[in-house]
């Protein structure tokens, strides 16, 4: 019998936590990911009671010895891997959402850390995954993304944020032309100003509208759309 596997990082709370509860709901053994071992053990612990099919483990998507063990595991159990979720993700500004820094004040190690975590973390998970997912029947990438790395309205502030975010959307650009010939479905969706710790409790959606375009993008059929930026399921400009 085939079993559907899925990977979600940052999948200790927010929107990651929502994910893999709604695709473990929905018959996937899920890897929930997250860097801070305590979280994440805690989150899968509480998961397991309630009889879902998931499993944490402790991997920062900024260290590529993290991700080869959490690879190298996952291949131990499975020879497959169905869906792939970047979730992982930080806005990196001294004082978050309410950020006053620029270009001009922004420190550059920080511009680092966010490109090695939002963008190239990414890298790493599909590198890693890549082989595992040729083997799914209808494999599918989903980098989540943001409207503030939408490149052709790019507004100020928060600029390690809106760069590495918008590095991720080429990612997604890059992989699919590479993928045109294999059954790999990759895209970025961005799930809109969301109340997690990071959105804050003033965004305007909620957790459950913020995973809805994700699991679209997720769950696309075999004729759905590779390559795109997408918003409940609706294309949004780069």
């Amino acid at each position: 019998m085939y079993s559907k596997v899925a990977v979600v990082t940052g999948a200790n709370r927010g929107l990651g936590h929502a994910l893999t509860v709604a695709l473990a709901k929905d018959g996937y053994k899920v890897f929930m990911i997250g860097r801070n071992k305590i979280e994440i053990d805690n989150a899968s612990a509480k998961l397991q009671e309630e009889g879902l099919n998931v499993e944490g483990f402790e991997a920062d998507v900024s260290k590529g010895r993290h991700i080869t063990a959490l690879a190298s595991y996952v291949q131990s159990q499975f020879d497959h891997l169905d869906i792939l979720i970047n979730n992982a993700g930080v806005i990196i500004e001294p004082g978050g959402r309410e950020s006053k820094v620029t270009c001009f004040t922004v420190n550059p190690d920080l511009v680092e850390e966010a490109y090695s975590i939002n963008a190239v973390g990414a890298l790493r998970m599909v590198q890693a995954f890549y082989d595992l997912m040729k083997k799914a029947r209808q494999p599918r990438i989903v980098n989540v993304s943001s409207g503030m790395g939408t490149v052709s309205k790019m507004e100020a502030g928060w600029p390690a944020y809106r760069m590495s975010k918008a590095a991720l959307n080429a990612l997604t650009g890059v992989l699919a032309a590479e993928l045109e010939d294999t059954r790999i479905k990759v895209n970025s969706v961005c799930p809109g100003w969301v109340r997690t710790d990071m959105g804050g409790p003033d965004a305007d959606r909620s957790i459950e509208e913020g995973v809805e375009g994700i699991l679209w993008a997720a769950k696309l059929p075999k004729d759905g759309p590779t390559g795109g930026f997408f918003r409940d399921g609706k294309p949004i400009a780069w």
